[in-house]
């Protein structure tokens, strides 16, 4: 086989290669008609997390199921529910994990004060380290 021949090959494969990823590529998500409510079902978007992902949002997530969890939004907000009525909805559904914002309750105390405590632990492990150093002699 040729040196161009083998060219030949590597760029219909390529191109081929190119052409198929695109055919799986995550569509983007539909829009609603009323600019209020798109921007409603945006700003909901932004206030959960994604199951799959779970360091993203449902807006910024590319995830299967989170495309499904925005159409959802999207039908309840056609259907006329309240922005209380999808949160409820969804937390029943996936548990307070999937809120950005976790309620302040005994199941969810891990979650907001583990920040406070990694802090402290940090800031006792340095003073420790710090003191230590200073008594160790030249």
């Amino acid at each position: 086989m040729t040196a161009l021949r083998v060219r030949k090959i590597l760029l219909a494969l390529l191109l081929a290669l190119t052409t198929f990823t695109q055919a799986f590529a995550v569509r983007a998500p539909e829009t609603l008609a009323d600019p209020a409510q798109e921007a409603r079902a945006r700003a909901l978007q932004r206030e959960f997390r994604c199951p799959v992902c779970q360091g993203q949002s449902l807006d910024d997530s590319n995830a299967p199921l989170a495309a499904d969890l925005r159409h959802l939004i999207r039908e309840r907000i056609v259907a006329g529910d309240s922005d209380e009525k999808i949160e409820q909805f969804l937390a029943s559904r996936y548990g307070n994990f999937i809120l950005m914002q976790p309620p302040f309750e005994i199941s969810t105390y891990f979650l907001w004060l583990m920040p406070i405590l990694v802090l402290i632990s940090g800031a006792a492990i340095a003073t420790f380290v710090v003191v230590r150093a200073q008594k160790r002699p030249d």
